[in-house]
């Protein structure tokens, strides 16, 4: 029997670029050990049925089921059906921002809990299929209007049966009020760090960005996000350098050159408090690494 195919990270994916909005329509491929971006994304099975690990907790779906959770935590598709078909979309942060959901469900994805609901239907199949093609058109218009479209879909999610699955006990993990202003102010230092990660930034860049105070800038991320600017700045360059470590010719120093760290040190400690190893036992695993 033939190997599966497998999912692997490259410049010109997810990881590599957190500025983009990408939706897709496929056959998912197996990943052969976790990885992270620095979007949103959303999945719906349209065919078959999908394995996930995710930080802190384990998922399984089958057709008309979706899901959505915060890809800056290491997940892994380990498992799916022979005819599985899914389709979604990896949202920046400045869109996840803009959807209107509640407080708790919004803090409670950005810290690791995976939102699932089975309350589709048949449109859900044929919308999600033409979410992709106006996004792959090459038309701005089509492709404006399919992720509004996708925003829309999933903010009536908060109006159907759902679940929000985690290691965390409900309740334990609680989110604070988060008014249009702050929305609007979180949306502008995502799209200025998302533009500027690879230079040598800073708390005081990023509030200049949203017009606000370095100190309620630092303290009104952590409260949206669960993560100090530092370490969304941080994850953002990783990912980047994950894409950066699929070359085979990678050299590690130059990956953390390129990839905004100031260091090499500084590199090998963001990336193993992220992956649990080096950068350079991540290359190593890799296929086709040498």
């Amino acid at each position: 029997m033939p190997e599966r195919p497998f999912y692997q990270p490259g410049a010109s994916s997810v990881e590599g670029l957190p500025l983009l909005l990408q939706m897709f329509h496929t056959s998912p491929l197996v990943m052969l050990k976790p990885h992270w971006h620095a979007q949103v994304e959303v999945n719906f099975i349209v065919r078959g049925s999908v394995h996930y690990r995710m930080n802190d907790h384990e998922i399984s779906l089958s057709a008309g089921e979706m899901c959505l959770f915060w890809g800056g935590l290491p997940h892994q598709m380990d498992d799916l059906s022979d005819d599985a078909l899914y389709a979604g979309a990896h949202l920046p942060l400045v869109h996840f921002f803009r959807l209107h959901l509640p407080t708790d469900i919004r803090h409670r994805l950005m810290t690791g809990a995976t939102l699932v609901t089975g309350a589709t239907d048949q449109s859900d199949n044929h919308n999600f299929e033409r979410w992709n093609r106006y996004a792959r058109s090459g038309d701005q218009a089509k492709a404006e209007h399919a992720v509004n479209e996708l925003l829309l879909r999933l903010e009536r999610v908060r109006f159907e049966p759902y679940r929000l699955v985690s290691a965390t006990p409900i309740g334990q993990e609680t989110g604070s009020a988060f008014d249009q202003q702050s929305s609007r102010n979180v949306g502008r230092m995502c799209d200025f760090i998302a533009e500027n990660f690879l230079y040598d930034i800073d708390c005081v860049n990023i509030a200049a960005a949203a017009d606000i105070h370095p100190k309620y800038a630092m303290s009104l991320f952590k409260k949206s996000t669960g993560m100090t600017l530092n370490e969304y700045v941080n994850l953002l360059r990783l990912s980047y350098a994950q894409a950066l470590l699929m070359h085979q010719d990678a050299n590690v120093l130059r990956v953390a050159m390129d990839s905004g760290f100031g260091s090499l040190s500084a590199f090998n400690k963001s990336f193993r408090k992220l992956a649990g190893m080096s950068p350079s036992d991540f290359r190593r695993g890799m296929p086709g690494a040498r």
